[in-house]
């Protein structure tokens, strides 16, 4: 009976140390076997800062972004490098400003191969990629003879039953998300572009309205006219933002009953401001500065950021990530000692920001060459051709189309200023020629012009004449001239070369060269 007793217990013994040999060896093999992070981007179209709910916006409920900014850093001085669709997502692939990204840094082009896209870079580091809404555009990215969009394979199959307005897109961005992810390796770790068309225009009129928002709580930015007009037209603006958030805060819920959300990269932002005028294709404040928050796996948790930053960061930081910083060659900056840091280096003094042609809105398709560097405490931007109209030239007045649109809710008055999206807002900035509204959004500006952020966030002051700020223009403009020659940004040479550039989106009747996907010989470099 003893001898079976310590038979038993030896036994017993034995099997107790070989499990915890077993333990400790995969422990071991788990800590030294670290998983690839997951990587989703979500793109927000045509947002400006500071339109959630984490910064104070009470309007708009935004639960998707503030999880990211709760669990991750929030920013508040994130810039695109162009406020245009195409460039904008363009210098986010490639790490680079818009000069130096030739056809890719105008509007509607097309992407030459020779420029590298860090999808490309993680698809060959194993990552499986994919996308759904908008990806890289618009453009024609197939004529430089790349093999599928710069922002991967497209997932677009599902769509909504019913979208919860008339204009908004049908896609089913999450469950597209979840179509994508069953598609993908279980041991493949992904890189996945949620790329929404909201809040891009048109709108349902009225439906922010209808969908029970208050109208008498929206906050008029002050280079619109505060008109019922105006304010129904920024509620329709807000309740696509937050369709947009919903489908994000659904891909957050799946990677949670996943278990993949601890270990996900999340990146949340927009291409450009608002679709709105003195907005959206003006680098002033409201056309470049963007919500951005960011969570990374085993990262910083509830920090906010004052200093600026510019997505052209991105690229660098996801190489910083997968542990290849040399795999490409980017102007940007890593972001990785602000999201793995609580007090990190500082990141950079100012953030360069420019456009090129929006729309074909000027005869020879010409387009409108701006640059801008903007610190914590100003903005200076510097026209190129201050002599063309800014946002596309004006045209006589149809008095045939007077009446107000149910539907989209804009008359169309005026046909011309067509870099500026028609809208309702449009139509009430162009209803009174002589208001500072439309001084601003259409005037023809001047060479020089500065704000002082804090003080004039609308950007509707311009001090650059004023004797008191000659040094900080100065010094500004001294800056932004000397990097973009550094940088070999063509118009700091003063060559039209960007003018040449074909378009592949539709062109109109304007006078000159308007030939659609054909490049204009009268500015092609000799």
């Amino acid at each position: 009976m003893k001898t079976i007793f310590k038979s038993s217990l030896l036994i017993t013994i034995v099997v107790v140390v070989v499990v915890v040999v077993f333990v400790v060896v995969v422990s071991c093999q788990t800590n030294t076997t670290k998983k690839a992070p997951n990587i989703l981007i979500a793109i927000a179209d045509d947002q400006s800062y500071p339109h959630n709910g984490v910064y104070g916006f009470a309007e708009i409920q935004t639960p998707g972004f503030n999880f990211v900014a709760k669990n991750g850093v929030l920013f508040h001085n994130a810039f695109v490098a162009a406020p245009q669709c195409s460039p904008s997502r363009a210098a986010i692939l490639t790490g680079k400003n818009i000069w130096e990204l030739e056809e890719a840094g105008t509007h509607a082009s097309n992407f030459p191969k020779k420029f590298k896209v860090f999808t490309e870079i993680l698809e060959q580091k194993g990552y499986f990629t994919g996308y759904t809404g908008k990806p890289w555009g618009p453009g024609n990215w197939e004529i430089s003879g790349r093999k599928q969009n710069p922002a991967g394979k497209d997932y677009n199959r599902h769509k909504l039953e019913s979208p919860p307005t008339t204009a908004i897109r049908p896609n089913n961005y999450s469950k597209n998300f979840e179509d994508f992810y069953s598609q993908k390796a279980e041991d493949k770790p992904f890189v996945f572009w949620y790329g929404g068309h909201e809040p891009h225009r048109v709108y349902e009129y009225k439906s922010g309205i209808k969908a029970g928002k208050d109208i008498n709580s929206v906050k008029v930015p002050e280079f619109l006219p505060d008109t019922e007009v105006v304010r129904n037209d920024l509620l329709d603006y807000i309740l696509e933002i937050e369709h947009f958030d919903s489908h994000l805060d659904q891909i957050i819920q799946f990677l949670k009953e996943k278990g993949e959300l601890n270990n996900t990269f999340i990146l949340v932002t927009a291409d450009n401001g608002m679709p709105f005028p003195y907005a959206k294709a003006n680098v002033q404040e409201f056309g470049t500065h963007v919500p951005l928050a960011i969570s990374i796996p085993n990262g910083i948790k509830g920090k906010e950021v004052d200093e600026p930053v510019g997505l052209i960061d991105l690229a660098p930081t996801l190489m910083d990530l997968v542990g290849s910083p040399d795999a490409m060659t980017t102007t940007g900056k890593s972001l990785m000692p602000i999201l793995t840091l609580q007090e990190h280096p500082k990141h950079r003094n100012y953030v360069l920001t420019g456009r090129e042609r929006h729309t074909h809105a000027r005869p020879d398709n010409l387009g409108y060459p701006a640059r801008a560097i903007r610190t914590e405490d100003f903005l200076y931007v510097y026209h190129f051709k201050s002599d063309r109209w800014p946002q596309g030239d004006p045209v006589p007045k149809n008095t045939e189309n007077d009446k107000r649109d149910e539907a989209t809710g804009f008359k169309a008055l005026y046909p011309g200023y067509h870099d500026v999206d028609p809208s309702p807002s449009k139509d009430e900035v162009m209803s009174n020629t002589e208001s500072k509204h439309f001084e601003l959004a259409f005037a023809k500006r001047p060479q020089d012009q500065l704000y002082e952020i804090k003080k004039d966030p609308y950007c509707t002051q311009n001090i650059a004449l004023l004797p008191e700020y000659s040094e900080v223009l100065s010094r500004l403009k001294q800056q932004l001239l000397n990097d973009l020659k550094e940088q070999g940004d063509p118009r700091a040479f003063d060559d039209p070369v960007f003018d040449s550039y074909p378009r592949y989106s539709s062109m109109r009747n304007f006078k000159g060269f308007n030939k659609r996907g054909e490049y204009n010989p009268d500015f092609v470099k000799k």
